[in-house]
């Protein structure tokens, strides 16, 4: 019997995957205390990264926002390994991450990570709210437009 949460995901129409293996050498996610820390997620979709270059140059703020929207859905998948499938042991979103590759004129960063705050709350609601960070780089892995990472408290 689907939980909670994954039943608000059905509603949304969002399917989360399987997590994706790290690509490098770390952990997807670490789990210390009541706290999960997830690794940086790309906007990837079956393998591949959905949204490559930079933003506001080559790629929309629409397009970014997209893509920080899948990013915060490999965020779940993530979460969802670390917590036994069970993502209804979120307490809360404590806190996103987010990284932006733009060129040094862009500044509208923070409508970006909008794509996955608004996920955050549409899927958690108030337990969703986070604090954040948004931040600007030159690039990122595989020529990823975006990435996003997170804190969540869990049971």
């Amino acid at each position: 019997m689907p939980g909670t949460i994954d039943a608000k995901l059905a509603e949304l129409g969002i399917a989360v995957p399987a997590a994706a293996a790290p690509i490098a050498n770390y952990i997807g996610y670490n789990i210390v205390g009541s706290m999960v820390v997830v690794s940086g997620q790309i906007p990837l979709v079956d393998g591949k990264i959905a949204v490559t270059g930079k933003v506001g140059a080559g790629v929309s703020i629409e397009q970014a926002q997209a893509a920080a929207r899948i990013c915060f859905v490999n965020l779940l998948a993530q979460l969802k390994a670390a917590t036994g499938g069970d993502l209804d042991r979120v307490k809360r979103v404590v806190r996103l991450g987010g990284f932006i590759a733009a060129g040094p004129d862009f500044t509208q960063h923070a409508l970006v990570m909008n794509g996955a705050s608004d996920m955050a709350v549409a899927v958690f609601g108030d337990k969703g709210r986070h604090a954040r960070t948004t931040i600007g780089v030159p690039s990122l892995p595989g020529d990823a437009a975006v990435e996003v990472e997170g804190m969540f408290e869990i049971a």
